[in-house]
């Protein structure tokens, strides 16, 4: 029995988990949970990148006894540390609008399709290319940039470098040679010398420091980019035909790969080709996720999420839909007036009760599920037959069955806390457990996960498409 700290990090909370993996064995204690998110100062949305190293310490040191640490995060944030190896100020939050524009900038340097034949990456505003960019001025007084679980696990062991999971998002990184892409972040204006040396999931870190007053383990890299760790515990069966919904605050939505897919169809598509756990491919596009209804709550001051979605699965299905990917739909907000706002623009009248609202939302939600796993396979030249929702969204049951609905496949939902299961999984390995492959680490999360199953019921979900489809054309 090896016993672990999973540090995970979210977008809108974070935890520690103590993690214990056996033959047959694989199980999580919620240590620490905190709130996290955004912190607006003089304008700027940062992240309180202290506030988390605090708690993720005080949860370490709470664990009890350890073997090893393994940290992973929502990607693309980063923090740049001077030559001395301090800290130059708190990381930016995605969410800011510090890159508004930057895009346009940037592909007038590099076009395109030359920056999605080196990156495979979506274009998305927020990627970390674009943060650097933004901020190209300040770069000249740092030394490295490290991405958020890197930059913790900087800190936790005095060791610098980046991986390659994490690195595989920031369209800097080549997807092809597994290597920086240097000659892209040269063209693009970046200092090639920011980039810190890659290393592979499973590998040590170093150990933890002495002075912190922790256990003095090893901190092993793990699938950093919280998506890639949770796609390790996808309890997929071999050689099944399955798509994935990490659902979150983003819904991450794809399938995995052995190779890139670089192909016309696929940029034209918007898909990102991201570097997965033993050398795979989640070939993937984000989807806006949780977020929407997340921030509807807010917005009501409410967060009795249960009893909505109950009102919501008697509410009229596919009365009005909006495209859940929207811009408007990115920065926080009032979210139902802006779902009001899309329904009359789109010629459809507008949901009216918060149960209509929260309906619109997970039937949106549900319909660019749908939209995605289609492309995805059509792109890809794949079927699939089932699709494998793991992470918070797995409990919410009206989302699963409206995504069977929608795909008109079987959904096999859990686990829930798959990110920190990946995270155990791939740290136990690394420490002697008997865990080969992908396929054996998937196997235990079967045999010891409680998952559900929800098989589709119909729905005219083509017409709702269709409707979409209309209301962009106008647009």
């Amino acid at each position: 029995m090896i016993r672990l700290a999973a540090v995970d990090l979210g977008a809108t909370s974070g935890r520690v988990m103590a993690g214990s993996v056996g033959a047959d064995q694989l199980a999580l204690e919620e240590i620490r949970r905190f709130p996290n998110g955004g912190v607006r100062a003089g304008g700027t949305l940062y992240w309180d990148i202290l506030g988390i190293y605090r708690e993720m310490l005080a949860g370490i040191a709470e664990a009890g006894p350890i073997e090893g640490i393994g940290i992973d995060s929502w990607a693309v944030d980063y923090g740049l540390l001077d030559p001395a190896g301090r800290l130059l100020g708190n990381p930016v939050h995605y969410r800011d609008s510090r890159t508004d524009g930057v895009l346009a900038r940037v592909v007038e340097k590099v076009p395109e399709r030359e920056l999605y034949d080196f990156t495979g990456l979506q274009q998305l505003p927020f990627n970390t290319l674009y943060q650097l960019v933004s901020e190209v001025d300040r770069l000249a007084a740092a030394g490295t940039m490290l991405l958020i679980p890197d930059l913790l696990g900087y800190w936790l062991t005095g060791s610098v470098g980046g991986e390659r999971t994490n690195a595989s998002t920031t369209q800097l990184y080549d997807v092809r040679s597994r290597a920086w892409a240097t000659g892209l972040a040269e063209r693009a204006g970046i200092p090639p010398r920011l980039l810190p040396p890659l290393r592979d999931p499973g590998s040590v870190l170093g150990t933890v420091r002495p002075d912190l007053g922790l256990p003095e383990v090893p901190v092993i890299a793990v699938g950093s980019h919280d998506t890639a760790s949770a796609v390790v515990a996808v309890p997929a069966e071999p050689g099944a035909n399955f798509a994935y919904i990490s659902s979150g605050t983003w819904s991450l939505v794809g399938l995995e790969l052995d190779e890139p897919e670089l192909g016309d169809a696929a940029r034209a598509a918007n898909f990102t080709n991201e570097g997965g756990v033993d050398g795979t491919i989640r070939f993937l596009r984000n989807v806006m996720g949780l977020w929407v209804l997340t921030e509807t709550l807010r917005t009501w001051a409410t967060g009795d999420l249960a009893s909505l979605l109950k009102e919501a699965a008697d509410a009229p299905p596919l009365a009005a839909v909006v495209d859940i990917d929207a811009p408007e739909f990115l920065p926080p907000g009032d979210m139902p007036a802006r779902i009001r706002r899309a329904c009359e623009a789109s010629g459809q009248r507008p949901p009216e009760s918060r149960a209509e609202i929260v309906r619109c939302i997970v039937d949106s939600l549900a319909l660019a599920y749908r939209r995605t796993v289609r492309q995805a396979a059509e792109v890809a030249g794949r079927t699939v037959d089932v699709v494998h929702v793991v992470g918070g969204g797995a409990r919410n049951e009206l989302l699963c069955q409206l995504t069977a609905d929608a795909c008109d496949v079987p959904v096999l939902a859990g686990p829930v806390e798959a990110a920190a299961l990946g995270n155990v999984l791939v740290q136990a390995r690394a420490l002697g457990a008997d865990l080969p492959d992908l396929a054996a680490m998937r196997a235990l999360v079967r045999r010891t996960q409680p998952l559900r199953r929800y098989r589709p019921s119909g729905g005219d979900w083509a017409a709702a498409e269709a409707r979409l489809s209309d209301a962009r054309d106008v647009a």
